[in-house]
């Protein structure tokens, strides 16, 4: 029942301090992107990595491998099957990337978002919250990001936006760990030999 839902405050001052809290976490992923004009949906999966500050590996493993390896400096998109590396500034992908900021953003939700429960619920049929979250800052490349959190320890269970072409993103997290240690070295990459190395603009 609807009483049984915290005021939207007390709901992100939790996850707020759960994720300020949080030095390092890890989680299997299931990656679901929609592209509306040719109606496919690709689905990945993989492990992710996160330390903070700004570092993170999504490190792929289905349908084919890939590794995405985002530290405060630079970041590197490695293709195995193309033996390509594609290397980029990372400033540019924690602006432009709406998910990439979000989680390297966590502990700081309020300062980048205005959030507020689900209109068409609160809850989904297991209790856990629905939240909605408003980019605060102009040009973003999304309306706003749907979330489900974990209605007892808070974790992050799902996260979705569509862009503006109208094509989606949905990210489900299972087996999260939080604060096990992750050495920082998981956010260093060496290209392999042999490898073409791309620097994106």
């Amino acid at each position: 029942c609807a009483a049984e839902v915290p005021p939207i405050d007390d709901t992100v001052n939790r996850l707020q301090r759960i994720y300020e809290q949080t030095r390092d976490f890890q989680a299997n992923f299931i990656q679901e992107t929609t592209v509306k004009s040719i109606r496919r949906t690709d689905t990945e999966e993989g492990i992710v990595y996160f330390k903070n500050p700004k570092q993170m590996f999504w490190d792929y493993k289905k349908p084919k491998t890939k590794k995405l390896i985002v530290n405060a400096q630079k970041s590197w998109l490695y293709l195995p099957q193309d033996k390509a590396v594609y290397t980029q500034e990372s400033d540019k992908i924690f602006k432009s990337e709406a998910l990439i900021k979000f989680l390297s953003g966590l502990g700081k939700l309020r300062n980048d978002f205005t959030i507020k429960y689900d209109p068409s619920g609160a809850v989904d049929q297991n209790g856990n919250y629905l939240l909605l979250l408003y980019p605060r800052e102009k040009g973003a490349s999304y309306q706003y990001l749907q979330m489900t959190i974990a209605k007892n320890d808070f974790h992050i269970l799902r996260v979705s936006f569509d862009d503006v072409m109208g094509n989606s993103t949905i990210l489900k997290f299972s087996g999260v760990k939080m604060n096990t240690g992750l050495s920082s070295k998981l956010f260093q990459f060496q290209p392999p030999s042999g490898a073409s190395i791309f620097k994106m603009p």
